[in-house]
């Protein structure tokens, strides 16, 4: 097992794509010696799903401020591993703590300081809304159910798509939306409650090389705000220049974590869309080409008896 720490922050260099008018103003705005506590302790964590375990092991710390990418194949735990620290899987062994606080005590952990973007599916699916009101959803929680009403939630819905570039499309239903401009609203539903910590998944997944610059410019405008990044990625890509360090999970453990630039190019190539440096076999785990076949690898399964493996 890997034993992760949190790193210094460096400063991201630039990269191609829209800026975000406004982003700044959307940054943390934690009390004051809120970054005194890492926003995310994960300390030997297993998930079982079912007779499955899904992670095993899984220690990870990030400090405020920071921009952490889980990269890893698929079915490798990322997303898993995103929605245990938001308190949707239950944890098997071990500890989540956001801000200091145990997930198992949903009631007590600050939401208010936590935004999630999820994968785009969803994004305009049900009831037909405009980019205001799915943003303005973003408002609401269990004790606020009349959260994303009045004039100030629509204040506050309306900075945030300002900070996606999206203020002229308030008023369009997000079926009219492409694939980035979706995924943009649901990055401004998720800093409309102006989070310190900000969890996306797969957020370049499903849209063009545009888009995906697009939301690189809107990542590095945050990061240079304060916020801390944890991002899924299968890939880094057009995200290079934003990640401070790059944690990769292989079968449900964690295999990897150094900093971003030991695994990224040192500049964005817009010639290697996905951003693979030859010189260190690329960030991920997959053989490229169609020459190997892809290995399946069948879950472990646990004797709920006597939690050992089975043979």
């Amino acid at each position: 097992r890997t034993t992760s720490s949190g790193t210094a922050r460096t400063t991201s260099c630039g990269h191609p794509g829209a800026a975000a008018p406004g982003a700044s103003a959307l940054g943390p705005t934690g009390p004051a010696g809120s970054d005194a506590v890492p926003p995310v302790v994960v300390t030997d964590l297993s998930v079982v799903l079912g007779s499955a375990v899904i992670l095993s092991g899984i220690d990870l710390t990030v400090t405020s401020g920071e921009s952490v990418a889980l990269l890893g194949a698929n079915g490798s735990g990322k997303s898993t591993l995103v929605r245990t620290l938001l308190g949707l899987n239950p944890v098997a062994g071990g500890s989540v703590r956001l801000f200091g606080t145990d997930v198992r005590q949903r009631s007590r952990v600050p939401w208010d300081r936590v935004g999630y973007v999820p994968q785009r599916v969803g994004a305009a699916a049900g009831v037909p809304a405009t980019a205001l009101e799915v943003v303005r959803s973003g408002l609401l929680g269990p004790r606020r159910p009349w959260a994303d009403r009045g004039r100030r939630a629509r204040a506050r819905a309306g900075e945030a798509l300002e900070a996606v570039g999206l203020a002229h499309r308030a008023h369009d239903h997000v079926q009219v939306l492409s694939g980035g401009q979706a995924q943009r609203v649901l990055i401004a539903r998720a800093l409309v409650r102006r989070p310190e910590l900000l969890l996306l998944d797969e957020p370049l997944a499903g849209i063009d090389r545009e888009s995906r610059q697009g939301l690189a410019g809107i990542l590095t405008a945050l990061s240079a705000s304060g916020l801390t990044l944890v991002t899924v990625l299968h890939e880094m890509g057009e995200l290079a220049p934003v990640v401070h360090r790059a944690v990769v999970l292989a079968e449900g453990r964690l295999v990897a974590d150094r900093p971003a630039a030991d695994l990224a190019p040192t500049q964005y190539d817009p010639a290697d869309p996905v951003g693979h440096d030859p010189a260190l076999g690329c960030e991920h785990e997959h053989v490229h080409g169609s020459t190997a076949p892809v290995v399946h690898h069948a879950p472990r399964l646990l004797d709920h008896d006597t939690w050992r493996d089975r043979p």
